[in-house]
């Protein structure tokens, strides 16, 4: 493909199509469409960059043809150019194995997790917001996500009906800042992440409890004051003086889209920072993949479409396709089926191949209680059973009796 030179305020984008034999696939060339419905196919998305020839493998498998595109040059408005070619500051790998850092996420988790709930009830009860709490669990979890984020987002999966507004805030905290390292910010800038995410919803405390666990069914009246919550955090926030200050912002936005169809103000794009667009990001996916009140919990792949579908829209369309890419499509936690019928839970990710993951089987391929095993997909690949071991499905945590919550509290031994 002919390289072009991109002018200052320009960015390339795909521009004409042109359709190929999969047998002429390159690494390098960015796929835009294929020969069936995305649906059809393992491809969370239809749009992406071929990286290896696993790529291409995959690809043989499900289509005949492809479209591939050409380049142009589209202008981005200075407002936009900090978000759309923000540069990456830091280059991150696993220093531990998910295995060795387990243990140490465990205690950090139940700490954190207690810190959170003290900070939210503290806000319940009329009392000043403790920001050096919130700013000790987040350090905290920064420190374990760049060793290796799989643990603790592993951990992230355990909810209390009775602390879920404190969860959500903990996973939100969590997620963005395993996000973050995967944008590849710094340290600090993702210890400020996470008390963006941590204190994005400190609002609710304002709320009545009732209206909070009532979920879908809110009146138009009970709806309103529910959506009084970004107001009464920045009210809450901004009398810390201590706190960062985009903290306040995120908590005030969270809820703007970026079309302008959000609320509380109806903020358009311009007007949306780039911490308020990965929390708003990542406070969709938390709600989706652990249920709202009277909301029964979706897959991540459901959340993952959902987000997709609204690119551009409610949320920076970057972000999400890069959200996608840290997530994956078995992010650890996921109940899967495979191929041949057998169910099991995703312990671990395989960064170099993330359709090949690391199960914790729990169901044979009649559905019946097995006896529990790992297998590793990527093994399974090089021992020729690639087709039978292919995963077929993501489930929603309940499906086939089997609760994340369980084995998550009964601390489950990795391999």
């Amino acid at each position: 493909m002919k390289k072009r030179l991109v002018r200052k305020g320009y960015i390339a984008k795909e521009d004409s199509k042109k359709q190929i034999p999969v047998e002429a696939l390159e690494i390098g060339m960015f796929v835009s469409a294929l020969d069936r419905p995305w649906l059809e196919t393992p491809f969370l998305i239809q749009g992406f960059v071929v990286e290896t020839f696993d790529h291409i493998d995959l690809i043989k498998e499900f289509c005949d043809f492809v479209y591939i595109d050409a380049v142009q040059q589209v202008y981005i408005p200075p407002a936009e150019r900090s978000i759309s070619t923000r540069q990456t500051k830091k280059s991150y790998i696993h220093k531990v194995s998910m295995e060795s850092e387990h243990n140490a996420a465990n205690g950090i988790y139940k700490q954190v997790r207690s810190l959170t709930k003290s900070v939210l009830d503290e806000v319940r009860l009329g009392n000043a917001f403790d920001a050096e709490k919130a700013k000790q669990t987040v350090s905290n979890c920064v420190d374990s996500i760049l060793r290796n984020p799989d643990a603790l987002m592993w951990l992230g999966k355990i909810r209390n009906v009775d602390n879920r507004v404190a969860d959500h805030c903990l996973n939100v905290a969590i997620v963005a800042v395993a996000f973050g390292r995967f944008l590849e910010l710094d340290k600090e800038e993702l210890r400020n992440l996470g008390l963006c995410g941590l204190l994005h919803d400190i609002g609710k405390m304002k709320i009545p409890p009732e209206i909070l666990k009532k979920g879908s069914s809110l009146t138009d009246q009970e709806a309103d004051i529910l959506k009084g919550h970004p107001l009464h955090a920045r009210n809450i926030l901004m009398s810390n003086r201590e706190l960062y200050i985009g903290a306040t912002d995120v908590a005030h936005c969270h809820h703007e889209h970026l079309d302008g169809s959000g609320y509380p103000r109806g903020l358009k794009s311009e007007g949306i920072s780039f911490y308020t667009r990965i929390i708003s990001i990542v406070d969709v996916y938390d709600n989706f993949t652990s249920g709202n009140a009277g909301s029964p919990p979706k897959s991540s792949l459901e959340a993952m479409r959902y987000l997709y579908g609204l690119r551009g829209k409610h949320f920076d369309e970057k972000l999400v396709h890069q959200f996608i890419q840290c997530i994956g499509l078995y992010p650890p936690g996921s109940i899967v089926e495979l191929r041949n019928g057998e169910v099991g839970i995703v312990i671990s990710t395989n960064y170099k191949n993330r359709r090949l993951p690391k199960i914790l089987m729990q169901l044979d391929t009649n559905k019946k209680q097995s006896k529990a095993h790992i297998i590793n997909l990527a093994d399974e690949k090089q021992q020729g059973q690639h087709q039978e071991f292919m995963i077929k499905d993501v489930l929603v945590n309940g499906s086939y009796d089997i609760d994340i919550n369980e084995h998550v509290e009964k601390g489950l031994v990795f391999s």
